[in-house]
């Protein structure tokens, strides 16, 4: 059917002045018309059925698209049709994978401990190769395996089920950063395998320079890292490989030389407390490391950590972009060391604990600092730059049971059998198995961030 009409047919209508004639070029033109509309119907539907084949191109186009931009001055840059196509890729994901977020009011951390060897663990201590020797407790000789069955169930709500896609799709083109000690390293472990179940990490994307270990997510183009700074201020015991050092001295103000790498990190999660648990005062220089100054005040633990703390305020307050950033503080992770704190005048530390304390009514004393606790939730809510304080303390007090205990290195080193037949010496109450509890903060972590993207 042609497009326009024939300039013999209409001048042949003009010049015929018969009737029969006028009326058959009347017919014959309304059947034109008819026949042109119908082809334009046809052509439309067609071009509108071609519309999910062209989607499915862009999909398959952009499932090809997935490269990785080692600068990190490029990292989250795109143009506006990677976005289109990024889009078009992860909707039916996240349709398939709808989750039940917790309401705002909700109190997370008060709750239960629940068995629950179905959902949990999350993942399996052999399938998760970037664990250190430090926190495979399984591998490492541990014959019950129960500490990895207890799920945290909140009062008045539940944690959304873990689903790491979810959660990798808030990493895209992103950097998530721990900050602090060896029980940030643990929880930075516990993320790495929380999310490797769901992609495949090289090791050939590992990165270790000074005080940064970092993990590289190709298909995200997203890091993982972790920033070892005990005390988050300059200290004697910053060297993230030898820091065995007893004559631990702060210098409270100084934290620039930290800081400057923790700028343009999107998710950024502090910790500091273990480190300041060895005696009750605390060592501050007079000067500075690099001119070499000996001489240092002695101060009341307390009052070192809240000049600390205010330091560190000041800096994310002053430092930290509120439009791009998300920050976090860990609270206290609590240590065992007297198992008559819940009630085993038998116990040896935490060896040989296997289950938590169920009996949740009433507060358990381990000797957690609860001033320290105190200044730290304080100074959070004081700040500018809204920080979100994850009390992780209460709910983890319970947890006799997970600790890497006997089953760990020291030094560098296993445990031998003599050492291990000595609890009371050798037995690690403050690091925990993985998986494991800090698997859980990272739970917190994820619906966190998932709530407020």
């Amino acid at each position: 059917m042609p497009l326009f009409f024939s300039s013999n047919m209409i001048q042949s209508c003009r010049n015929d002045h018969k009737f029969n004639n006028l009326a058959i070029c009347i017919v014959v033109c309304s059947l034109f018309l008819f026949g042109f509309f119908i082809y334009s119907e046809e052509s439309i539907a067609q071009f509108q059925s071609s519309k999910p084949k062209f989607q499915e191109n862009l999909e398959e186009l952009s499932n090809k698209s997935n490269g990785v931009q080692e600068n990190s001055k490029i990292l989250g840059e795109h143009s506006k049709n990677s976005s289109i196509l990024t889009n078009l890729r992860t909707q039916n994901d996240e349709e398939e994978e709808k989750i039940e977020l917790p309401p705002e009011s909700c109190d997370l951390f008060t709750g239960q401990w629940v068995y629950d060897n179905v959902t949990h663990p999350i993942y399996n201590e052999n399938e998760c190769k970037f664990l250190t020797e430090q926190v495979t407790c399984l591998k490492n000789g541990r014959k019950d395996s129960l500490y990895q069955n207890w799920r945290w169930q909140p009062r008045d709500c539940s944690l959304p089920k873990f689903r790491p896609r979810l959660l990798l799709e808030k990493l895209r083109n992103k950097r998530l950063m721990f900050v602090g000690d060896s029980l940030n390293r643990n929880q930075w472990e516990s993320m790495i395998c929380l999310l490797q179940s769901s992609v495949t990490f090289s090791w050939k994307k590992y990165k270790k320079i000074g005080h940064l270990s970092v993990f590289m997510i190709q298909d995200y183009n997203a890091t993982l890292e972790f920033y070892w700074a005990p005390y988050l201020v300059v200290s004697n015991s910053d060297d993230p490989a030898v820091h065995s050092n007893l004559n631990r001295i702060i210098i409270p103000e100084s934290i620039e030389k930290h800081g400057n790498n923790w700028k343009n990190v999107d998710y950024l999660i502090f910790n500091s407390y273990v480190w300041w648990m060895n005696s009750g005062t605390m060592k501050v220089l007079r000067g500075s490391f690099d001119e070499r100054s000996t001489e240092y005040d002695e101060i009341e633990r307390t009052k070192a950590y809240r000049k600390v703390l205010t330091t560190w305020s000041q800096w994310v307050d002053n430092n930290v972009d509120v439009n791009r950033t998300q920050v976090f503080f860990m609270s206290m992770s609590p240590m065992h060391i007297k198992s008559t704190d819940w009630n085993n005048p038998n116990g040896i530390k935490c060896a040989k604990e296997t289950t938590p304390v169920l009996n949740m009514s009433m507060p358990l004393n381990v000797g957690t600092d609860k001033k320290l606790f105190a200044i730290a939730s304080n100074v959070t809510q004081s700040m500018k730059f809204p920080v979100y304080f994850m009390n992780i303390t209460s709910i983890s007090e319970y947890r006799k049971d997970a600790h890497t205990s006997l089953y760990t290195i020291r030094q560098g080193k296993m445990l031998t059998k003599e050492q291990q037949a000595d609890p009371a010496t050798y037995a690690d109450c403050i690091h925990w198995c993985l998986p494991g509890l800090p698997d859980t903060w990272n739970e917190f972590l994820y619906t966190r961030i998932l709530s407020h993207s």
